[in-house]
């Protein structure tokens, strides 16, 4: 079994968190504040580091991010934040 060495986190700007929550289907789900919702990725960011996960945070921009969901065939929920960080930090690593 292949380890997961790398890692995408999807990330949202404190400027663009209620946008963001209004956008997301799966909202409910979500933290109700922006610093409920950092403290509770910053402890499982913490996590897939100690585990030896290099972690890259891509921001979750309220504008781009829709768009790239119809383009792509996703919901506007955490499937598509994930596999859009995945997708972003692969292609960034492709380049490398």
């Amino acid at each position: 079994m292949r380890q997961l060495h790398a890692a995408g986190m999807a990330w949202f700007k404190r400027e663009n968190c209620l946008r963001l929550l209004e956008i997301f289907e799966d909202s409910e789900n979500l933290q109700d504040t922006y610093d409920e919702w950092l403290e509770s990725a910053e402890q499982v960011r913490r996590t897939l580091k100690g585990q030896g996960v290099r972690v890259t945070c891509v921001d979750i921009d309220p504008d781009e991010f829709p768009k790239w969901c119809a383009e792509n065939g996703f919901k506007l929920n955490g499937k598509a934040r994930s596999e859009y960080a995945s997708l972003r930090v692969m292609l960034a690593n492709q380049g490398r």
